[in-house]
């Protein structure tokens, strides 16, 4: 079930930019960046304050990966799984983590705190396995260090069943 939006909020993303269709992917990236995702009211809003065709700002929202049509956690989780981190246990610690959230990669958590991809390469090879937590990458990962990184997440999902 979603929330219902807050429509103030893309308001405001669209208050700070000229009517202009030119700034569509900026306030795309500013809706996405208040929102955690770019909800289908707020895509109505931007298509009509910026006079650009709604199936146009489809077509803009999901071409690119970086825009998502649903809710994203707080924390979004990226394992590389480029061929360094690949060959030094990039499919290890996606398993880890999958099992540790209930997630498979593309998806979100139940309480919206972690959504989860697998993505090509980060360009940290040197640092090989690579998981980038928001824009923190966390290098030279093992098991054992993905569930320290991810031990905090298991303390606030037990207090909730609590």
């Amino acid at each position: 079930m979603t929330q219902p939006v807050d429509m103030q909020t893309t308001e405001d993303v669209l208050a700070r930019y000229p009517s202009d269709p030119r700034h569509l992917i900026s306030v795309l990236q500013d809706i996405q960046l208040a929102y955690r995702y770019l909800p289908k009211e707020a895509i109505a809003r931007v298509s009509a304050a910026l006079g650009v065709p709604l199936a146009k700002v489809m077509a803009v929202a999901t071409f690119y990966k970086a825009f998502s049509l649903t809710p994203r956690g707080k924390k979004i989780l990226r394992v590389c799984t480029g061929t360094a981190c690949h060959i030094r246990g990039a499919p290890l610690l996606l398993t880890e983590i999958e099992k540790r959230l209930s997630i498979k990669p593309g998806d979100t958590t139940q309480d919206l705190e972690f959504s989860l991809e697998a993505v090509n390469c980060v360009g940290a090879c040197a640092l090989a396995p690579v998981v980038v937590v928001n824009d923190t990458a966390h290098g030279n990962l093992s098991v054992t260090k993905v569930r320290r990184l991810l031990k905090p997440a298991e303390k606030s999902t037990e207090k909730e069943a609590n």
